[in-house]
């Protein structure tokens, strides 16, 4: 009986667990972002873990920098982090419109010290999703 109710326990915190986390996000329902530009796409996702100034963090966890990224040469390598996430970081591409996708790969390429000018675009990203991917949302 003692096992029933700490498995219940667990269930229940795990069910809630998901909503608080949206709570607090502020973005239940939402499975979108209305910035459309970079950088404003940059600020209300990425400037949280990554830092305004693209430095990275280290504390509760480690933020890899984005600014002087050489990893940031082959276009292919941010598209498919910020589409499927990679460790601790999540997957955005049920989040966000190919041109989204676009506009803020092209922004972290293009600033920080980055110079990668061969811009991804829209067609680029479509490409670039697995059709059988399952995309996480907040529903």
């Amino acid at each position: 009986m003692k096992l029933l109710g700490t498995l219940a326990g667990a269930a229940m915190l795990t069910m809630t667990a998901g909503t608080a986390f949206a709570d607090s996000a502020g973005v239940v329902g939402a499975n979108t972002f209305p910035q459309q530009d970079g950088k404003s796409l940059y600020a209300a996702i990425c400037q949280g873990c990554h830092m305004p100034d693209a430095k990275g963090a280290i504390g509760a966890g480690a933020y890899p920098a984005l600014a002087h990224d050489q990893n940031l040469a082959a276009a292919g390598y941010p598209v498919f982090l910020i589409l499927y996430g990679q460790k601790a970081m999540p997957g955005f591409g049920g989040f966000l419109s190919d041109a989204q996708v676009a506009a803020v790969v092209n922004y972290i390429r293009t600033s920080f010290g980055n110079t990668y000018t061969d811009a991804v675009k829209p067609d680029d990203i479509k490409a670039s999703r697995n059709p059988e991917a399952v995309y996480f949302t907040l529903d």
